[in-house]
């Protein structure tokens, strides 16, 4: 993964919810062109946020030492972007399980800065097994940084 869209993973319930954190800063690049003279974070860039934080709740509520399944966004349903994300904002991420369907799941995320909404969509993954330990290695050392300071700590497959 090039970006990393979250800085933390402030709580997870297996099957149900997660929350995550992205402190939008002058150090993300894309800041500087998006815009030179009125630096916004760009709504892609918060979807992305939402996907790994989605990705995250799903591959954490479903993988098992025997049977290793990564998150693949195919839907973006109902984005909205009710208000601008700019540096020093901390951004809050809420992440619920909406429905899950074989091999494929729908989760519900909202972004707040404060009490302020900044947007929200429903997100489709597939689930599919990948034979690659590059990506499960690059995976598990992300998922471990994102849980750090979780307690309980959380197995990470």
């Amino acid at each position: 993964m090039r970006y990393f869209m979250l800085d933390r993973v402030t709580e997870f319930t297996k099957g149900i919810s997660a929350c995550g954190i992205k402190n939008i800063t002058l150090t993300d690049d894309i800041l500087h062109d998006h815009f030179p003279d009125y630096p916004v974070f760009p709504g892609a860039m918060l979807i992305e946020a939402m996907a790994q934080l989605g990705g995250f709740l799903l591959e954490m509520s479903v993988n098992t030492k025997d049977s290793i399944r990564r998150a693949l966004l195919a839907q973006i349903d109902k984005a909205k972007f009710h208000n601008l994300a700019e540096p020093g904002d901390q951004l809050l991420l809420s992440a619920e399980l909406d429905e899950r369907i074989d091999d494929a799941a729908k989760v519900n995320i909202t972004v707040h800065c404060g009490d302020t909404k900044i947007a929200n969509a429903k997100l489709t993954f597939v689930l599919k097994p990948i034979e690659s330990e590059k990506i499960h290695a690059q995976r598990r050392y992300c998922y471990r940084l994102w849980t750090k300071k979780l307690i309980p700590a959380q197995e990470i497959f």
